[in-house]
């Protein structure tokens, strides 16, 4: 399988989330080698959209590398405690993002389940800051470029793959942007995080 370079990403986030799907995560660290197709995505549609932290584009420390170039990490925290990956958008200048929502695992299936403290491997990577703390991702990866050589993304051939499209979870004060069907997954797929 084939590393996906720059080009792949430097397209609008409602295309990039779509084609994602299918693709494999792969994380490089001291623990080692962690691997998962990615089962479900969401795009994030700035400066317009409600429901991104670029909306308005507002432009913070937290969110400056979402106005960079696509194909880079963008690693935050939410509820002070979980970590969300998602991967940049578009061309420099347009703030837009993809959330990697769930994981199908299948590469240091161990590693994940020592790190998430659980054998249950449907729920291993179902939900973003799940697939976070099982895949070691961090806020150490923020900005990380996806075409280098510890946190990338695969081509991969997914057979016979549907994806289904549908609303955003968790954005109810996101006005109409709350009804956009903005949401990807794998349809059939056990491991996306709510069906």
């Amino acid at each position: 399988m084939n590393k996906l370079m720059r080009e792949f990403y430097e397209r609008d986030a409602v295309t990039l989330a779509n084609e994602l799907l299918g693709k494999v995560l792969v994380h490089k660290s001291g623990a080692g080698i962690t691997s998962g197709i990615i089962v479900e995505t969401e795009a994030y549609v700035g400066p317009e959209d409600r429901a991104a932290h670029t909306w308005n584009n507002r432009k913070t420390s937290r969110t400056k590398i979402v106005f960079g170039a696509g194909g880079y990490a963008y690693v935050y925290m939410i509820y002070g405690k979980y970590y969300c990956f998602n991967v940049t958008a578009n061309v420099v200048g347009v703030p837009e993002c993809v959330l990697v929502r769930a994981l199908e695992p299948l590469e240091g299936i161990e590693i994940m389940q020592a790190r998430r403290k659980t054998q249950r491997l449907l729920s291993l990577c179902s939900g973003p800051g799940r697939l976070c703390s099982a895949m070691g991702i961090t806020g150490e990866l923020y900005g990380e470029d996806l075409c280098g050589g510890r946190l990338y993304i695969l081509e991969n051939e997914y057979p016979n793959m549907k994806a289904v499209a549908s609303t955003r979870i968790g954005i109810d004060y996101a006005e109409e942007y709350r009804e956009y069907l903005w949401r990807f997954s794998i349809s059939g797929n056990k491991y996306v995080s709510r069906a």
